[in-house]
């Protein structure tokens, strides 16, 4: 990895298990799928996007949990999509739709369906639990593993030089 620049981002997408959660899932007898979120992590994607960044979730998940559980993070249903085979198509979606390049977008991924959005995307982001095939490809391996602190601590190393990590408690009590 070389020196990484963290200046044009303008939106995150993350998938879900493996970066969000810890890629572990709970089944239930009646095939109910349960996934566990880190707190932390939530409430960086929050300061994103009180920051005005877009968010986005492009996971081959399908389950309606996850729609409900982004939108407390800042992410709006039409910017989750669920059952992806084909990331980098929902990837180019959601650059078309806000209008943006996909150098202005930040992807999170951990596995081999994320490799092609990780090399399209401004910043590619791994965490540091990650198959090595996406390690390698990522612009930054986050020292962190998925679903404990790796998409906090890099949504604060894009806020932060900006002066963008700031709570605004008005702005968080009407949005959260």
């Amino acid at each position: 990895m070389t020196d990484i620049s963290f200046n044009g981002i303008r939106a995150f997408v993350f998938d879900v298990d493996g970066i969000l959660t810890n890629g572990g899932i709970f089944a239930d007898n009646e095939g109910n799928l349960f996934r566990t979120f880190d707190a932390k992590d939530a409430f960086g994607m929050r300061m994103a996007s009180m920051q005005g960044y877009k968010l986005g979730v492009i996971t081959g998940g399908r389950s309606i949990s996850i729609v409900k559980r982004m939108k407390v993070c800042g992410v709006e249903q039409e910017d989750v999509y669920l059952g992806s085979r084909d990331k980098i198509k929902d990837f180019n979606d959601f650059c078309r739709r806000h209008s943006l390049a996909p150098e202005e977008v930040m992807y999170f991924g951990d596995d081999l369906p994320d490799i092609p959005v990780i090399r399209a995307c401004g910043v590619g982001v791994c965490p540091c639990d990650a198959v090595q095939e996406a390690k390698d490809a990522a612009d930054y391996v986050s020292p962190y593993p998925g679903g404990h602190l790796c998409v906090r601590d890099t949504i604060e190393k894009v806020l932060k030089p900006k002066g963008e990590w700031n709570l605004d408690v008005d702005t968080y009590e009407q949005r959260f």
